[in-house]
């Protein structure tokens, strides 16, 4: 759709929301993404959203082998509308599937695990693509991540406890790279068609009734 019928929809929505729309596209980037390996916590599952839509994060990837994904709306707080959430659970290995395609996107894959000895989370660099894996509430990350993982990561503790809760370590995690991605010379930004086509999704996610007033549009503009 053009950019032209992104100015017509822009006027259902006021110019307020409208600038805040520029400015977390300004922000939004799919240089570094999340997978989710069989997370079976609502909590956690909606936690981990609403922070990778906080840090910028686009695209989360869920990986459901064991257990279903599931979204608590009242902790998720609206964030699956502004995301872009792809499902793995089609395949006898969903996780080795999420894993071949995001390689095959440029990524690298990074697995976080406090029981691998590779690097700290502020060592890890952000000068490529990379993929943030976790696993299981219970159980961590699966033998299949593990073995096709290209690093490790960890997070510096200090107490008895062998790890922070998933939704945690996200946060965590997200926090501390994206401070890293926006100091370096990354090319992290989402290019114009990009943004294009995440506007035009959120303005349709945002207007009432929006299908009549695309209908009318493409009347009046003669749009097959």
């Amino acid at each position: 759709m053009s950019k032209e019928f992104i100015t017509y929809l822009s006027q259902f929505i006021s110019e307020t929301r409208r600038a805040k729309f520029d400015t977390v596209l300004d922000f939004r980037t799919r240089h570094i993404t999340i997978a989710l390996e069989d997370l079976y916590q609502p909590h956690n599952a909606s936690a981990v959203l609403r922070s990778c839509d906080i840090f910028g994060i686009q695209d989360i990837h869920i990986i459901e082998n064991k257990n279903a994904y599931t979204v608590n709306k009242d902790i998720a707080l609206g964030a699956p509308k502004w995301l872009n959430l792809h499902r793995y659970r089609k395949e006898e290995n969903n996780s080795l599937d999420c894993i071949q395609k995001l390689k095959a996107q440029g990524y690298r894959i990074v697995a976080t695990s406090p029981h691998e000895k590779d690097c700290n989370l502020e060592d890890l660099s952000v000068d490529k693509p990379l993929a943030l894996f976790f696993g299981t509430e219970l159980t961590g990350i699966s033998d299949t991540v593990r073995e096709h993982a290209d690093e490790f990561v960890k997070i510096p503790m200090y107490g008895f406890t062998e790890s922070f809760n998933i939704s945690v370590s996200a946060a965590l995690c997200l926090h501390t790279l994206k401070e890293k991605l926006h100091k370096s010379t990354a090319n992290w930004h989402l290019n114009e068609l990009e943004k294009d086509e995440l506007l035009l999704r959120w303005l349709k996610n945002s207007i009432p009734k929006v299908e009549l007033i695309e209908k009318d549009y493409l009347a009046k503009n003669s749009i097959k």
